[in-house]
């Protein structure tokens, strides 16, 4: 394993970058175990997406969680806002999450929520983490025999979220006649996801759901749509949807195999609640949100505001403005009446709801939003990408290329958070001065 974290956020949030070992992964486990169980918790809820290194990170974790007295409930591979639920639903205290979620197989990390799908607090992360410093330093003190945690498997925790993203469509409404492709990513969902789309009446024809340990995300799911535009296309579908490995992110296309990304589901969404008098406020996307987006809603009268790139932003402003619809363009979509976290699932199904609604194919459902054109390269950089983004190559090729696009563009930039990379996005009237703009960037991050 390459780049891991552990992180005390349900929505992306991250802590810090360590070494991911199974004796790492026991410290952590008793670190939270002593930290949650001081305040309550009598049982924590496991779930993990299907890369190889999650069962040992599983049995390590469950391990350092007995030690310090913490029952353990097992729920096998599941998408993240599945655990979530999941955690809440089986009554448990605390919910943790083994996934590095679109990140190659060899990366992988550990996730804590509350057992309302909820950052722990401020004051728990840093007591988890000072007490982590000391196991790793000094070791840790085990539970007296009859004091151990034990350990149980959930069996049914796959039907109960199936049963729940069900739940979230509208009765009056099926999907039957429609034929769907759904990629699965060899992630999280590939059981579940194929599964409550046929029981809601549509043809499915699944792709990437044989998940081998090493497969997930490659080349496949929501990052890489290339197999499913084809899939749809090949197969005569009405649309495909695309999952991440840990099933929180969803990419579709159309018919024509044509990619409708993150912004335009929110603007679909969010337009066809405005319609139906249920809309809630407005709208809440990020500085990556295609202007497109933003012309489009306020022409529906639709208050639009933009957050921090990440989905922890994106609930921070929803929560504010106490909204409900926001996400990402990468496909990370919050419906806070339905879920409280990013669910791939739910928020396929109201795409699906909408659209039947609407009468039209979703190739034409979504045209009532334009998107500027867009151009983001992610360049690779060793070492510190902040001071990349502060050295003079970088700060000169920005200047210049807003200084080309005056009032008809702009320029964003920033660090990933969970890969050695830095994006670099211009948005412009001129598609060709865009690329222009984002490759005269790009070259100098490199």
């Amino acid at each position: 394993m390459k780049r891991q974290y552990f992180g005390t956020d349900g929505v992306r949030g991250k802590v810090g970058t360590f070494p991911m070992t199974a004796d790492f992964a026991m410290k952590l486990g008793w670190a939270a175990g002593k930290v949650l169980g001081a305040a309550g918790t009598k049982e924590v809820l496991i779930g993990k997406d299907t890369r190889a290194s999650g069962y040992m990170l599983e049995s390590a974790l469950e391990a350092g969680l007995s030690a310090a007295g913490v029952n353990i409930a097992l729920a096998g591979p599941l998408p993240t806002p599945a655990v979530s639920y999941l955690t809440s639903t089986f009554r448990a205290d605390a919910g943790v999450v083994i996934s590095a979620s679109h990140n190659p197989y060899y990366d992988n990390g550990i996730k804590f929520f509350s057992n309302s799908g909820t950052k722990l607090t401020d004051q728990q992360e840093a007591e988890i983490e000072a007490l982590l410093e000391h196991a790793l330093q000094y070791g840790i003190d085990y539970a007296s025999s009859e004091k151990l945690g034990k350990a149980r498997r959930i069996d049914d925790a796959p039907g109960r979220y199936i049963e729940f993203c069900k739940g979230t469509f509208p009765n009056s409404l099926t999907l039957a006649g429609l034929k769907i492709v759904v990629d699965c990513a060899n992630g999280a969902a590939y059981k579940v996801a194929p599964a409550v789309f046929r029981e809601l009446g549509a043809e499915v024809v699944a792709i990437h759901d044989k998940p081998d340990g090493i497969n997930i995300n490659a080349h496949c799911g929501a990052t890489h749509l290339d197999s499913l535009a084809a899939a749809v296309v090949a197969q005569q579908a009405h649309l495909g949807l695309a999952l991440d490995g840990d099933a929180d992110r969803i990419m579709l296309v159309d018919h024509n195999g044509a990619v409708v990304d993150g912004d335009e589901i929110l603007y679909m969404l969010a337009s066809t609640a405005k319609q139906n008098g249920t809309l809630q406020g407005g709208v809440v996307g990020t500085q990556m949100a295609n202007l497109g987006l933003e012309l489009a809603l306020k022409a529906l009268d639709i208050p639009f505001v933009r957050a921090k790139v990440g989905d922890r932003y994106v609930l921070e402003q929803l929560k504010a403005h106490n909204w409900v619809i926001g996400g990402e363009n990468s496909g990370h979509i919050l419906l806070l009446d339905k879920v409280s976290t990013g669910d791939a699932i739910v928020a396929a199904l109201q795409v699906l709801a909408a659209m039947l609604q609407s009468g039209k194919p979703l190739t034409e459902f979504k045209l009532g939003m334009q998107k500027l054109p867009q151009v983001l390269i992610n360049v690779r950089v060793e070492g510190d990408a902040a001071a990349v983004l502060q050295s003079d190559a970088v700060k000169q090729a920005v200047t210049a290329a807003e200084q080309q696009l005056a009032d008809n563009g702009r320029v964003l930039l920033r660090k990933s958070g969970t890969e050695p990379l830095i994006r670099v996005m211009v948005e412009a009237v001129d598609a060709e001065l865009c690329h222009k703009m984002a490759e005269m960037i790009a070259q100098a991050c490199r």
